[in-house]
């Protein structure tokens, strides 16, 4: 079993290794659900095997020395050397093989159980959504409240609530499933969403918007236009650069273009069923539904509602919309 355990670890090292230099396309999900798998048999087969094995030589072990001193005994001798308490207590020691592999499942488990189906972390690597995300904050997603959805495979075993326009969503992303995003919900399905000259209109009426002092973005040391914008009942803050132009360069191919119209004014798209519009509140630095499409709800991870630290800036710490 010592093999086998070095084996597993070993290869466990050599993917994360690799996945940490860029060998490999890595899947925390697949990682976590493996280890929790494999630690989960070690588990078991320490509870009702290996432990009880262990237990059972322990008290054999205890057995004998009692009978021998009790021979002793009968033959005069009082003192007798020897100390069963700490041969005892090695055979009931766990070895490293199992402290390395059932030990760690509580703990496993847990991480697995809360991130699948509870809140999962993420961290923000881009100034998309600038200036509710800054580059660096780590994040909390609720995984329950668009339903819940069985870990690896994505597929929903509970009906939950459908995205709001406004909700900052994390989703994977549709040309690469295998990379998180975060935007927000712009359009739900059935939505016509028309982002022309920096202007958002949905279903042909234009959203509320009131100008705030310029923003100051010390990541690329420049000042940006800035506005309130109301998206559903949420009110958050947007990026406008005015060096941008307002034409969409470069949209891909994607399902559903047919649906859009883009015009050097900017891009006019209706939501098909069962798919989201999202755009990034930094409209001139993201990549978004405007370049690659719209998401499926397949695609669907969360919603994200909370900064639970950023070590550059403690004040980042709290909920957001």
């Amino acid at each position: 079993m010592q093999a086998i355990t070095s084996a597993v670890l070993a290869a466990f090292v050599v993917y994360a290794g690799s996945w940490y230099f860029g060998l490999v396309e890595g899947n925390f999900a697949l990682l976590l659900f493996v280890a929790t798998v494999v630690t989960g048999i070690y588990w078991l087969a320490e509870r009702f095997y290996f432990l009880p094995q262990r237990q059972q030589a322990a008290a054999t072990l205890e057995a004998n020395d009692q009978k021998r001193r009790e021979d002793l005994g009968k033959m005069g001798i009082s003192q007798v050397d020897g100390n069963v308490a700490e041969a005892k207590e090695r055979l009931l020691m766990q070895p490293w093989w199992l402290d390395w592999t059932a030990g760690l499942f509580p703990v496993i488990i847990v991480v697995f159980l809360l991130r699948s189906f509870l809140f999962e972390p993420f961290k923000i690597p881009s100034g998309s959504m600038v200036p509710t995300l800054q580059i660096g904050d780590l994040i909390l997603v609720n995984k329950f409240t668009y339903g819940l959805r069985l870990p690896v495979l994505n597929t929903k075993i509970t009906e939950g609530n459908k995205p709001q326009r406004g909700d900052v969503m994390v989703f994977r992303y549709p040309p690469k499933p295998s990379q998180d995003y975060i935007k927000r919900v712009v359009g739900v399905p059935g939505d016509t969403v028309a982002y022309i000259n920096k202007r958002l209109t949905l279903n042909g009426q234009a959203l509320e918007t009131t100008a705030l002092p310029e923003y100051f973005d010390a990541d690329v040391m420049r000042h940006f236009k800035q506005f309130e914008e109301t998206l559903g009942d949420k009110k958050h803050r947007i990026l406008n650069d005015d060096s941008r132009p307002a034409f969409v360069a470069g949209a891909n191919k994607f399902e559903g273009r047919d649906g859009c119209t883009y015009t050097v004014e900017g891009v006019t798209c209706t939501v098909p069923e069962g798919h989201y519009f999202m755009m990034g509140d930094n409209r001139d630095n993201s990549l978004d539904s405007r370049y690659w499409g719209f998401v499926p709800e397949q695609n669907i991870v969360g919603r994200a509602f909370f900064v639970w630290m950023n070590f550059g800036n403690l004040r980042r710490i709290g909920a957001f919309n």
